[in-house]
């Protein structure tokens, strides 16, 4: 028999967590890496995976904070206090003989205007990975998503059409005010948040290329051991076989039409030229 908690008693234990992991928060680890990205590309999966690592602790509480992109202002304290204890990783390194990673995935980080300035500086050293996926099929999954958690009331198409005029100037107000929150910019950037070389490239700039992995997920869902294998070599972390990788968060959804699909391809086109540039070979959704 399967006892649903209430939503009330859920949120009171979340406090009671999040307090305590504040307060004991001088005895907690930093995370080494962070999926960062794209939203609905996959990061749900590569998130579940790692955390079966032997040398992987996990958040305590989700799998993502947000701390970088809409909850700055709660210090550093509390983000800290989100990760596991040291003598957690302690027991971790005294069991395999390699020491312990923690991470999170927040895949906003990516796109969020302060985001990488912050992680840059609050985090040094940190390593990024990030899942991209057909810009066209990410922009449908993420508009399905919106829809279904009630943040989108817009069909695709008319979702499209408005995104300029939701978007205009929210860059440039987050940047004014850290303390500002968009919802458009966080949930309406269907096209936006396809420009991935954008974001690719700022954030070299902030950390370098060499902290950069990038995860095409068609290869992730169609090779995913040897995708894994690379991953767990960009991290440092030893190769296993014991990992069960399954898809997450897919949702259903009507096929998209050809002919707003062969728009959106057009639409992306220079972009994902750009990102082959930029990745040194063609994304999978080119080839």
């Amino acid at each position: 028999m399967t006892t649903t908690v209430p939503e009330p008693v859920k949120r009171t234990v979340q406090w009671a967590a999040v307090t305590y992991g504040r307060a004991t928060s001088g005895g907690r680890l930093l995370p080494s890496f962070l999926v960062a990205g794209a939203q609905r590309s996959g990061t749900t999966s590569m998130y579940r995976a790692l955390a079966q690592h032997p040398n992987v602790l996990k958040a305590r509480l989700h799998k993502g904070v947000h701390y970088f992109d809409t909850a700055y202002g709660r210090g550093m304290a509390w983000y800290r206090g989100h990760f596991p204890t040291e003598r957690q990783a302690r027991a971790v390194e005294r069991a395999t003989g390699v020491p312990a990673q923690t991470f999170e995935s927040s895949p906003y980080y990516l796109c969020h205007p302060l985001a990488g300035e912050r992680i840059a500086r609050d985090l040094p050293g940190v390593r990024f990975l990030v899942l991209l996926r057909d810009p066209v099929e990410r922009a449908y999954s993420a508009h399905s998503h919106e829809l279904g958690r009630g943040f989108e009331s817009e069909p695709f198409e008319r979702a499209l059409e408005l995104e300029e005029s939701r978007l205009a100037g929210e860059d440039e107000r987050i940047r004014a005010d850290p303390g500002y929150t968009s919802h458009a910019h966080q949930h309406h950037a269907y096209v936006a948040r396809g420009q991935y070389v954008t974001y690719l490239r700022a954030l070299e700039k902030l950390v370098g290329r060499d902290r950069i992995h990038v995860v095409d997920s068609h290869e992730f869902f169609t090779e995913p051991a040897s995708t894994f294998a690379a991953t767990c070599d960009f991290l440092g972390l030893p190769r296993t076989g014991d990992i069960r990788f399954e898809r997450h968060n897919a949702r259903s959804r009507s096929p998209l039409p050809d002919a707003l699909r062969e728009r959106l391809e057009e639409l992306f086109r220079p972009w994902d030229a750009e990102l082959a540039d930029w990745l040194g070979r063609e994304p999978s959704w080119r080839r």
